[in-house]
């Protein structure tokens, strides 16, 4: 009888490290980049706060009037019926009425412009009847008793008060943060350096895009490489410094100088393929030789055969060789560590439930991520079904697929019907 070694075709593996176990390890093991630079505001997009924000100012700095209208103090306002108010003067936004408003006046004003001293109240020039003088400039408006007192006003510090802690140290910018800095005045902020993460493909049969001649057929057991694109376009999302290292053969010599070139300059060095235990998978060997691995096989499929560690000061992340495993593994993991690493706090992947259409086909003992299709249905519920096949090489269901459907490890298959989760790509592929 064979003696039949463990392998990704086997349901249960008690060897097999659980997800959760794998993450809690990976966040444990790694230090935030601690370096600081200061960008222009206007280069923030996508940077990382280093320390918190503080606003220097109040926002609006005066109270303000939110509406076009008549500025007015609220004993102007008649308990019952109407009554008339002299008009003496104009509000504009960025040039103020400088005099004091007295009961029984009211100001021109217009959305923006400073509320007059004296004035608390803005009522809409829709609900005014207005009079004109002999210059047919308007001397008076007529107000009734619905005037609500204090509306239509925007108060000083309404939106941001000085001294206010308005963006928090690790959040990543985006066009609001970047628009609220610029109201307060802040012309450059300090950020974290961003990573460097230097990345290759491995193998013999793969054949790079840039040495492939247009048209010609490539020679029998030959693949193009579509690991290194996909990581570079993934990388490319997370607004990080890359160093493309491009196919490194499968020999030992090879590996062991990409890793270790890799490792001398980069936070994160990451590969794809050569990391099974078969004869040809160097980087596994090398990896264990060189550097000092936190885990290498997980309890999850596509994905088992994910080696993790340190070489030298760097983290390395060996992904599998199969192209749909190569980003499940790179969104479940190698994501969350670089946010980690940029000081980021929001790690976790957003997760939902829906109901599956699809039977879906998977025995306990790992977690499984295959590849949905998510929409609302004529109810507005949630659902998802499978984009058909989940063989970890047909990368075309990926592209299909708009989330990934997870199946908890102790699940034994899911029936039309089942609740499952789902992780929308959305706010999870980086863009």
């Amino acid at each position: 009888m064979i003696e039949k070694q463990p392998s990704c075709e086997d349901d249960r593996e008690p060897a097999l490290l659980p997800v959760s176990e794998a993450r809690r390890r990976l966040i444990a093991s790694l230090q935030a980049v601690s370096d600081v630079i200061e960008v222009p505001v206007a280069d923030g997009l996508y940077r990382v706060l280093a320390e918190d924000i503080v606003s220097p100012v109040d926002v609006p700095p005066q109270a303000n009037s939110a509406m076009d209208g008549y500025a007015l103090h609220r004993d102007s306002i008649p308990s019952s019926g109407e009554t008339r108010l002299q008009v003496v003067g104009t509000a504009w936004a960025g040039k103020p009425f400088n005099e004091q408003v007295c009961t029984g006046q009211a100001v021109r004003i217009f959305t923006g412009g400073i509320m007059p001293a004296g004035c608390d109240t803005v009522v809409i020039q829709e609900h005014v009847r207005c009079t004109a003088g002999s210059t047919d400039e308007m001397t008076s408006i007529d107000i009734d008793a619905d005037v609500i007192a204090g509306k239509n006003v925007r108060q000083a510090g309404e939106d941001v008060a000085v001294g206010q802690r308005v963006l928090p140290r690790g959040r990543q910018l985006h066009a609001a943060d970047i628009g609220v800095l610029a109201s307060l005045g802040i012309a450059r902020v300090p950020v974290v350096r961003p990573l460097k993460v230097a990345f290759f493909s491995t193998g013999d049969e793969l054949c790079a895009l840039d040495e492939h001649e247009p048209g010609s057929t490539l020679a029998p057991g030959k693949l193009f490489d579509s690991n290194r694109y996909t990581m570079a376009a993934l990388l490319r999302g997370l607004h990080v410094e890359v160093t493309d290292l491009g196919i490194v053969r499968d020999n030992e010599a090879d590996t062991r100088d990409a890793l270790l070139r890799a490792s001398s300059d980069a936070d994160v060095v990451i590969s794809s393929g050569g990391v099974s235990a078969g004869d040809a998978d160097f980087v596994t060997r090398v990896f264990h030789e060189v550097g000092q691995v936190s885990f290498w096989k997980l309890a999850m499929r596509p994905g088992r055969p994910l080696a993790y560690g340190q070489i030298g000061k760097s983290a390395f992340f060996g992904l599998p060789g199969n192209p749909v495993a190569v980003m499940v593994t790179f969104l479940e993991f190698v994501q969350p560590a670089l946010k980690h690493l940029a000081g980021m706090h929001d790690l976790d992947t957003p997760v939902f439930p829906a109901r599956c259409l699809s039977t879906l086909r998977k025995s306990p003992g790992r977690v499984e991520y295959q590849r949905g299709i998510m929409r609302l249905d004529d109810q507005g519920e949630l659902v998802v079904e499978s984009t058909g096949k989940q063989g970890a090489g047909r990368l075309s269901s990926m592209s299909a697929a708009n989330c990934l459907i997870v199946i908890a490890s102790e699940a034994d298959g899911v029936q039309a019907g089942d609740r499952v989760q789902v992780q929308p790509f959305h706010g999870l592929l980086p863009g």
